[in-house]
């Protein structure tokens, strides 16, 4: 019985793996830095949806020093055109305010304008 339960999680681990995407979790955290205007963002935990429609990848975040992660409630989502590089940020969420290139906010059109000119300018 053991040994069809650790096959069983052994066969499941790989596709429950797959499913994460390390770039787009990595874009995201590239987007928070930035937005954020921080050289060191400590991230706690992180999640990423590369088969979802927009694609995108969510996390907890602290940017003081030594913050464990059981203390981060700060979240960053990111959302973007598609799963694969070079991503194009459609949207972020900073905790509970969201920022598009279609916000009707002229503030918060013009923070998500420059967050995806940074990404663009780190792909060419």
């Amino acid at each position: 019985m053991k040994t069809l339960i650790l096959a069983s999680a052994v066969l499941l681990m790989p596709a429950m793996a797959e499913a994460q995407s390390p770039p787009l979790e990595t874009t995201c955290q590239i987007v928070a830095k930035n937005f954020l205007l921080t050289d060191h963002l400590n991230v706690g935990i992180i999640q990423s949806f590369p088969e979802l429609k927009p694609p995108g990848a969510r996390l907890t975040y602290s940017t003081r020093t030594g913050a464990s992660k059981s203390d981060m409630s700060d979240s960053f989502e990111c959302e973007f055109d598609k799963a694969d590089p070079p991503f194009h940020l459609t949207r972020f969420c900073v905790s509970e305010v969201c920022y598009s290139a279609s916000d009707a906010d002229a503030d918060r059109k013009r923070r998500f304008d420059e967050m995806r000119t940074l990404l663009d300018r780190m792909n060419k």
